[in-house]
């Protein structure tokens, strides 16, 4: 898309009849707030991503921040641009009201599905992973945002090895006004302690949650916590989580311990930033 119809459809005020425009290519994938569709534009026969938003279902958290003129999730993808997130192309409103997305089709699998079935990867695989998943999140945060739901559900591993980072429907500007302490927001196994506990919030909830989910690509989908804590992550701050070694005897000694110190239950105690975890493994060879 040129930047004249880039910019056209940003600003456009008409209400956009998506199902005249695309057709369907694949039945909606159910989300928290929203429904995905694989389309294919019937003007140049592209085949795109397309995300209706359910207003209804959106509502409870878009209104905790309307007295605060919180951009829509599609102008917050739209300005976190790199490699290892998805493509916004445009966005608008339907003509049933609901504010649609459209986006790069990723053909891949989620990394969800990858490491519940505990596909085997060898050590360089892991490595390559972890790496661009912290790359995806130090993108967001690079842009002024924060994710709030990082997860494997919220990654696609593509058939050509990219793994992206997608779903920006619970993402912020990194502000103290859109991150008051108060809300618990994201996915259980992954949220930060002091999500749970109502405390203060920044960024470092999104390096817990990394943290979590790179522990569980070194370990083939291993949890850092016992089994009969699943749904408990968040309150890591009462179990110590299990040392990583346990899974990967020969795990390198530097990813090993970056990637716990990103488990610490105190923020103080984390990396910093995805940018600082890096650095941390720049030199590590699987």
């Amino acid at each position: 898309m040129g930047l004249g119809g880039f910019f056209s459809s940003m600003f456009a005020s008409g209400k956009v009849d998506v199902w005249k425009r695309f057709e369907r290519m694949r039945e909606s994938t159910s989300g928290t707030m929203s429904n995905f569709f694989k389309v294919r534009d019937r003007k140049t026969g592209q085949v795109l991503g397309l995300k209706i938003i359910d207003v209804a279902k959106a509502a409870p958290v878009e209104g905790r921040y309307k007295s605060l003129n919180k951009p829509s999730e599609a102008e917050i993808a739209s300005r976190i641009v790199g490699p290892n997130v998805v493509r916004t192309l445009e966005w608008g409103t339907t003509t049933a009201g609901e504010p649609f997305i459209v986006m790069e089709h990723l053909d891949g699998t989620l990394l969800h599905s990858l490491l519940a079935a505990h596909k085997p990867m060898s050590p360089a695989e892991k490595l390559d992973l972890v790496r661009q998943a912290a790359t995806g999140i130090a993108t967001v945060h690079t842009a002024g945002f924060v994710h709030r739901d990082i997860c494997p559900r919220n990654f696609i591993l593509c058939f050509d090895g990219r793994l992206v980072l997608i779903d920006f429907g619970l993402t912020v500007p990194d502000t103290a006004a859109f991150l008051q302490p108060g809300n618990r927001v994201g996915t259980p196994n992954y949220m930060a302690p002091e999500v749970v506990r109502r405390r203060p919030i920044d960024r470092r909830l999104d390096v817990f949650s990394f943290g979590v989910t790179a522990y569980e690509i070194c370990t083939g989908g291993h949890a850092p916590w016992p089994r009969g804590n699943t749904g408990q992550a968040a309150l890591a701050h009462d179990t110590t989580p299990i040392d990583i070694r346990t899974h990967w005897p020969d795990i390198p000694a530097r990813l090993a311990d970056a990637v716990m110190s990103c488990l610490e239950a105190e923020p103080e105690r984390r990396p910093p930033t995805l940018a600082r975890f890096l650095a941390q493994i720049g030199g590590v060879r699987a």
